[in-house]
């Protein structure tokens, strides 16, 4: 990264991190196509550093309103999904993985936009962290399947339970990537050098937390992550 690449990406993260760290999801919604733009190099496995670091640290927060019961569920979803999708990504070109990105950025935005609401039971847990595992570890972003499963409980639950879920979720994605040769040394350190974003995101949410609502801010970070998911599939044609 340049200077320049490393302001903005942090940026980025910063503004990311203070939205998942005040309503339980976003930072990957937000931050994925942007840090596209700015070098494709960022994501998934970068982001997926931040995504680990941020959602530790809201675990740590709000670890006594984890529903721990869940995860076992949610996580067996992940493993499937993590191993769909890496079936799918062995024969892809930049290109094609270019639309992949786009196109699943595109069915997260539509997802959490419909919003439509489901029982929060072990069936619909596997189910959505079988769609989590494959677009968090496609493109980083795993995060509206499962919001909209806990899209009825309380701040802390939703938070709480989330940030879990997407740290041991976020590693299983990474492990899964680096055993097909996409997440190694070099992504590491990028996600790394993206942390203090997460710091600073992190630390400022605390401020937001009870006052955000989730509904007013939602449509800007779906635009954003829409019109940035179009660029990245309409840049190959021009």
């Amino acid at each position: 990264m340049t200077a320049g690449q490393f302001v903005a990406a942090n940026v980025v993260i910063a503004v990311g991190s203070v939205l998942q760290g005040s309503i339980g999801f976003g930072l990957a919604l937000l931050a994925a196509p942007l840090l596209a733009l700015i070098d494709t190099s960022l994501a998934p496995g970068p982001l997926l550093v931040c995504n680990v670091a941020l959602t530790a640290l809201m675990a740590r927060r709000e670890w006594k309103s984890v529903r721990y019961g869940d995860l076992g569920w949610s996580l067996g979803g992940r493993i499937i999904g993590i191993a769909v999708v890496l079936l799918i990504m062995r024969d892809l070109s930049v290109r094609g993985l270019d639309f992949l990105f786009g196109g699943i950025v595109l069915a997260g935005v539509v997802i959490t936009a419909v919003g439509p609401s489901f029982l929060l039971n072990p069936p619909t847990l596997v189910g959505a962290g079988i769609a989590s595992g494959i677009m968090g570890t496609a493109t980083a972003i795993g995060g509206p399947p499962m919001a909209i499963v806990y899209q009825r409980e309380k701040g802390p639950q939703f938070r709480g339970t989330l940030s879990l879920y997407f740290t041991i979720g976020a590693i299983l994605s990474a492990l899964g990537l680096a055993w097909t040769g996409r997440f190694g040394a070099a992504e590491l350190i990028a996600g790394l050098l993206l942390c203090p974003g997460v710091v600073v995101g992190y630390l400022a949410s605390h401020r937001f937390i009870g006052v955000v609502d989730r509904k007013g801010i939602r449509p800007a970070v779906l635009l954003v992550s829409a019109v940035s998911a179009i660029v990245l599939i309409v840049r190959h044609f021009v």
